[in-house]
């Protein structure tokens, strides 16, 4: 999910919003920067809302690429993966979805529950992402993430208008801290939950490990580690690309790559996003149209995606992608929605749909794929901020044909 960052003026206008402001005293906890902990991740499956997923994501993705804002919606997602995080103290605990691809963490007013270390920093805080805006409050309160990570005076946004998250209490984001500028009215820019972590040293270095297990195996569920990266998800070892130089990529968790299918070269290296909260894999629409060419698929109406019979899928070769020195291979499996959640995305039961969509805009435009939840199940992602770059890594899932 990829937020815009337009002026607040608009809302600045507006009467202030009454709201009671209690002052922050945190309770005390260790301060010493720890081994790297994990935060564990549930998968849900959306039984609602929008089911065609390949038209939601591809109306987001070209507003990220005009620098305008994000057109995700949680409702529109038909895999969201969420974590259970405590704010205040004592806490009280929200389901809120993941995304590496925003920067600003914010709690549903609804849900909010004030304690003694909620605090109202006079600021607002709006957050623009194309299917509606997240705006309210800017507070500063303590984060409990589990029982290792906890952190003081962190940015939460408390939204009176929001989107329209069934289920959900609210956003934590990952993303890089530039994405937070301008976002709040009396700041430049926030810290974001990883740069709160390691300035207050609870982590010795700003690295986020994600893993995710694909939806359609024995244990469809996922895991963030904070300051580093959990090695028993991993079969080899962890290669790492910097941050692409190309804007506007280079705001996000942005990387260079080149795809083939079989050894058909389809995408010269070009940028690009790393984003978990995107679900397909999106190219730009030439090189979709020779994967489309390639693989035969039609372009099913119902799911927005390629469909292909069982005898194409006997005949698929497997999708390259170059990133720096190494080629990630993503299977025929790899490469095919999990059939049997085919009725979450209005599919038949017997069909065939492939998870390689086209962005709706041709390369060249410095943001030209999304590599979203669909490949980031098949390899292990460390997001680097210490060091500005991606890494990633192969686990017992990259060969799986679970699907």
């Amino acid at each position: 999910m990829v937020p815009s960052t337009r002026s607040l003026s608009f809302l600045l206008a507006l009467p202030a919003l009454a709201f009671f402001s209690l002052s922050a005293s945190a309770l005390p906890h260790p301060r010493t920067a720890s081994s790297p902990a994990t935060l564990k991740l549930a998968v849900r499956i959306n039984s609602y809302g929008i089911k065609n997923i390949a038209a939601a994501d591809r109306a987001r993705i070209q507003a990220r690429q005009a620098g305008g804002s994000s057109s995700i919606s949680a409702t529109n997602n038909v895999m969201l993966y969420t974590a259970d995080i405590g704010v205040g103290s004592p806490p009280t605990y929200y389901t809120v979805l993941v995304d590496t691809g925003s920067s600003n963490t914010w709690i549903e007013d609804e849900a909010y529950k004030k304690t003694a270390t909620s605090h109202d920093t006079g600021g607002i805080f709006w957050v623009a992402y194309g299917s509606g805006d997240v705006a309210g409050e800017e507070y500063t309160d303590t984060v409990t993430l589990n029982s290792d990570l906890v952190i003081d005076n962190q940015s939460i946004g408390v939204a009176r208008v929001s989107l329209g998250t069934e289920g959900l209490d609210g956003f934590l984001g990952l993303g890089p801290v530039g994405l937070t500028r301008g976002t709040v009215s009396n700041q430049g820019q926030v810290a974001t939950v990883m740069d709160n972590l390691y300035h207050q040293e609870t982590i010795s270095s700003e690295v986020l490990g994600v893993f995710f297990a694909p939806a359609s195996s024995d244990n469809s569920s996922g895991e963030l580690t904070f300051g580093g990266y959990d090695t028993s998800k991993i079969t080899g070892g962890v290669s790492y690309v910097p941050i692409t130089s190309t804007s506007p990529a280079s705001g996000y968790w942005g990387i260079n790559q080149s795809i083939s299918y079989g050894d058909t070269l389809i995408l010269d290296e070009t940028a690009g996003i790393v984003d978990t909260g995107t679900t397909l894999i999106y190219i730009p629409s030439d090189a979709f149209d020779k994967y489309q060419s390639a693989t035969g698929g039609t372009l099913d109406e119902a799911t927005g995606l390629l469909k292909i019979s069982s005898d194409q899928y006997d005949q698929l070769s497997s999708l390259y992608l170059t990133i720096g020195e190494v080629t990630y291979e993503l299977t025929p499996n790899a490469q095919i929605w999990p059939r049997s959640l085919n009725s979450a995305i209005n599919g038949t039961s017997d069909g065939i749909y492939l998870v390689v969509s086209s962005s709706g805009s041709s390369s060249g435009s410095g943001d030209d794929f999304t590599n979203g939840y669909c490949f980031l199940e098949r390899f292990y992602s460390v997001f680097d901020t210490t060091n500005s770059q991606v890494g990633f890594a192969t686990t017992e899932y990259t060969y799986a044909t679970t699907n």
